[in-house]
């Protein structure tokens, strides 16, 4: 699809400098873009390639108009690029999604009593169970299985090979990426006086609200008893692991390779940095800042904090006692000279005694 400059400026209710009229028809990073690419710059530190890039339209921030324009690009200057190409590709994605198919393909499998909306897509190879429940505007992608029970919202999007076991429920305009598993058991193990563990039988389910996206091969384990529940606009990223009944709070992000305990429960507004692990039966307070590579051993009660390190503590004391941390070997070695100082005064206070 083609789109000017002056088409986009009008969308985002940008500034152009330059060509109204230059136009794109793709998007292209802005070190690596080529004539008829549209590109931005949201972060400073990729300033410098504006005035030499190939891009023929560049989305910026109204600050850079002051800046020497390039060569060849027309600039379109807003608040927020991010924000602005952001809402370009949702119009870009829903400009695609009119034509998105629709129906069964086949080969599939799709039980009799699996109520499918007319308007839903089924991928080849997909296979959805009994009693199981897909909504208008649905999209399941090839390889996929929606287990017996399972609910799927309207408009959501399960990328192939995702499983969404037994019972799970899973709310409107949501995005799972491939190979995400939802529902699978939780790690319940019970002791045994021999030594060995008995399994306890995971009952519950997993229930997701809406415009709640996971990345791809993400786990969220079904309940004990009960329900895992993720709630509206939670965004997780991709190998995260999401443990039996824990519960995490509307438009929370987590990025990858984070782990949460089971029975956790989560606030809304949070924001945790990727491979953070978090011990089981805690509460996170909402609006709370959880840096990359933390350990979160207890409750954290304050609203609107920062943690950070392993174990975690809040971020100021955290950096306060990484400076100490990192200071170590000069402080050891100034202890040492003043254990050799100490020793001396000792030595020549003991000759100056009487019979010495």
């Amino acid at each position: 699809m083609k789109f000017t400059a002056r088409e986009i400026a009008a969308l985002l209710g940008g500034k152009i400098k330059g060509s109204p009229e230059a136009a794109v028809t793709k998007i292209g990073k802005i070190e690596e873009a080529v004539a008829g690419d549209l590109s931005f710059i949201a972060n400073p530190k990729y300033e410098h390639y504006l005035k030499n890039t190939g891009a023929s339209v560049v989305i910026v921030a109204e600050a850079l108009l002051t800046h020497e324009a390039p060569e060849t690009a027309t600039l379109i200057a807003v608040a927020d690029p991010y924000s602005a190409f952001a809402k370009l590709l949702e119009v870009y994605q829903q400009m695609q999604a009119a034509g998105k198919k629709k129906g069964v393909e086949q080969p599939a499998f799709v039980a009799a009593n699996a109520q499918v909306h007319p308007s839903a897509y089924i991928g080849a190879f997909s296979y959805i169970a009994e009693g199981a429940e897909v909504a208008e505007g649905a999209s399941i992608y090839p390889g996929c299985y929606v287990g017996a029970g399972a609910k799927i919202g309207k408009d959501t999007t399960l990328f192939a090979g995702v499983r969404v076991y037994h019972g799970c429920e899973i709310g409107e305009g949501c995005t799972l990426h491939a190979g995400v598993v939802i529902g699978s058991d939780g790690f319940g193990f019970a002791p045994q006086p021999d030594g060995s563990f008995r399994k306890v039988p995971q009952t519950g389910n997993v229930v997701i609200g809406n415009d709640v996206e996971i990345g791809a091969n993400t786990t969220l384990d079904r309940a004990t008893i009960g329900a895992t529940h993720i709630h509206d606009g939670v965004k997780l990223d991709n190998l995260v692991q999401i443990a039996h009944n824990v519960e995490i709070g509307r438009a929370t992000v987590i990025a990858a390779q984070t782990g949460i305990s089971g029975s956790t429960k989560i606030g809304s507004g949070c924001m945790f940095g990727g491979q953070v692990g978090v011990v089981g039966h805690i509460h996170i307070a909402d609006n709370t800042r959880i840096n990359a590579q933390s350990g979160v051993a207890k409750s954290v009660p304050d609203a609107g904090t920062v943690w950070n390190g392993t174990p975690a503590f809040e971020y100021r004391n955290s950096m306060k006692s990484a400076a100490v941390y990192r200071n170590l070997p000069e402080m050891q070695r100034q202890i040492q000279q003043l254990e050799q100082k100490v020793a001396l005064l000792m030595q020549a206070f003991e000759q100056q005694q009487p019979g010495k």
